[in-house]
């Protein structure tokens, strides 16, 4: 589809544009996710963000060693469906939980972007009976099918690991491994971008909440109504441009990158 703006969908630009030239704009688009995320404090010196290749040889990826502040689209690896290494600058190796995001990406192929990340705040509703993490702010209606916690709080470095996060995980959109981190999935790199900041904005909502009295989710009523009146195509477009010129203001991403 094509936006308002005159800028077209992933899908749309994947069937109109060459596949090498689609293969670095996502290699722009990971990089930047990267870099912002880091910036906003929701990805720090560990984590990582991939985005499945559309030619199907498998995804894109950042190295183990990486540093998440200086990221740049020509250091990332190119993984097969498995989670091997296919290509990459040479020395580089994958995240050793590169797993969790070829066994998602195998279960979910409407799935096309995967974050991991360890946020501290949000990782305490994994430590506690009660209250569980759920939708309370409006674009959390993303996750209105629930946020599984998944209970191994071990490192995701082997496949067998990966396929029972992926299986925790299921349809939901997101999932928290226990004492340890986050999941997030979404359609496409500016959209998981979007996702990540929403989430983390409505675990922080939440938290604060709790501190005040008792939590008032959103009900089953708000979250219809909100979802109908909702147009996340309209929305990542207009969030992703916001983060993304104010990253470019600040020196985060380079101006010649397409995203």
């Amino acid at each position: 589809m094509t936006f308002k703006d005159g800028t077209m969908s992933d899908a749309t630009q994947s069937e109109t544009t060459p596949a090498k030239d689609v293969e670095q704009r996502l290699r722009e688009q990971v990089a930047a996710c990267t870099l912002m995320l880091n910036d906003q404090g929701i990805l720090g010196y560990s984590g990582h963000v991939s985005a499945r290749l559309p030619d199907g040889r498998g995804f894109l990826i950042q190295s183990v060693d990486q540093s998440r502040a200086s990221l740049t689209p020509d250091l990332l690896l190119v993984c097969d469906p498995d989670g091997r290494l296919l290509s990459g600058p040479a020395g580089l190796k994958p995240p050793s939980e590169v797993f969790m995001h070829s066994e998602i990406l195998r279960l979910r192929p409407e799935v096309n972007s995967v974050a991991h990340f360890h946020h501290d705040r949000t990782t305490v509703f994994t430590l506690v009976d009660s209250p569980k993490l759920v939708a309370i702010k409006n674009h959390a209606v993303r996750w209105a099918s629930g946020i599984p916690v998944h209970g191994d709080p071990s490192h995701v470095n082997t496949p067998a690991r990966g396929r029972a996060l992926a299986a925790t995980l299921g349809a939901h959109h997101a999932a928290l491994i226990r004492a340890h981190g986050q999941i997030v999935v979404a359609e496409s790199v500016p959209a998981l971008f979007i996702d990540c900041v929403h989430f983390i904005e409505n675990a922080m909502a939440m938290y604060d909440a709790a501190l005040l009295g008792s939590v008032l989710p959103l009900t089953a009523d708000e979250i219809a109504s909100f979802l109908q009146d909702l147009k996340r195509d309209k929305h990542v477009a207009k969030l992703w441009t916001y983060y993304v010129g104010l990253a470019r203001v600040h020196g985060i991403v380079q101006p010649n990158w397409s995203l």
